[in-house]
């Protein structure tokens, strides 16, 4: 391969290959995530929540703390925090009478 404005032609070429392999395996690896998701949505589980769990996990503990309770302020702010008496306690409803 030749050297053209002072770039390796070889050298490009072998960079661009391993990428290639890489975002390969990535695909691979998401589609295996996917499968992993749909068979625990068929044993009962909300993938949606499974990702939030997940995202939580990475977390350290600063991080979480400090994202709940900007969260508890947010929804104090939008009237939505579970102490405040203007919202209805859900698990106390019967939802089965609303349908």
């Amino acid at each position: 391969m030749t050297n053209f404005a002072g770039v390796s032609g070889s050298q490009l070429r072998q960079y661009i290959e391993r990428i290639e392999r890489l975002e390969e395996e990535k695909a691979n690896i998401a589609n295996d995530i996917r499968e992993v998701f749909a068979e625990a949505k068929s044993n009962g589980f909300d993938p949606k929540i499974m990702r939030q769990v997940i995202k939580i996990r990475k977390m350290n503990h600063d991080e979480r703390a400090e994202q709940e309770e900007v969260l508890g302020v947010y929804l104090h702010a939008l009237g939505m925090a579970a102490d405040n008496p203007d919202v209805e306690d859900m698990s106390s409803k019967d939802i089965t009478a609303a349908a």
